[in-house]
């Protein structure tokens, strides 16, 4: 099984976990950036009115073609309850999804919010079917077994 992990990381935290599902499942890495990088002070303002909005940072690479891979694992930062509009951008990006599976995650301070709903839809009027929804907290990153349960869903064929 072909596996892609398409993630946006800002402090570094999604871009370790990613790597992490990378070593296990052999899958290819995309790291999705905002054309218009964030700052400090825009990330925790701008970006998270953004958030909130639902809005879509136009995003690099502008294209994702997903049309040779089995899996998309689709990671993300959460801010104000919501994925990144940089995440959101990605979702928009993907070329040839329809008919894929995919495997969400989040990090987050204390919880995931809406991101989980509102990526699932957007995944699914695209044609995917999301097989798994794993959220960590900054403590959860290290427990071992919570992201062995996160591989397990990208690895196994029909992700149970």
């Amino acid at each position: 099984m072909k596996t892609v992990i398409i993630y946006h990381s800002y402090s570094g935290v999604t871009r370790g976990l990613a790597e992490r599902v990378r070593d296990v499942s052999g899958g290819d890495l995309v790291e999705v950036r905002p054309r218009q990088p964030y700052s400090r002070l825009t990330a925790y303002t701008l970006g998270i009115i953004r958030a909130r909005g639902g809005d879509r940072d136009p995003i690099e690479p502008s294209s994702i073609d997903v049309s040779t891979y089995d899996r998309i694992v689709l990671g993300t930062p959460v801010w104000a309850g919501r994925a990144t509009p940089v995440v959101n951008g990605a979702v928009d990006a993907l070329l040839g999804a329809e008919g894929r599976t995919a495997v969400l995650f989040a990090t987050c301070g204390a919880q995931a919010g809406e991101t989980f709903p509102t990526l699932r839809a957007a995944l699914e009027a695209k044609g995917v079917r999301v097989i798994g929804e794993f959220a960590f907290t900054k403590k959860e990153i290290g427990d071992a077994r919570k992201v062995a349960a996160l591989n397990a869903a990208v690895t196994i064929p029909d992700g149970t």
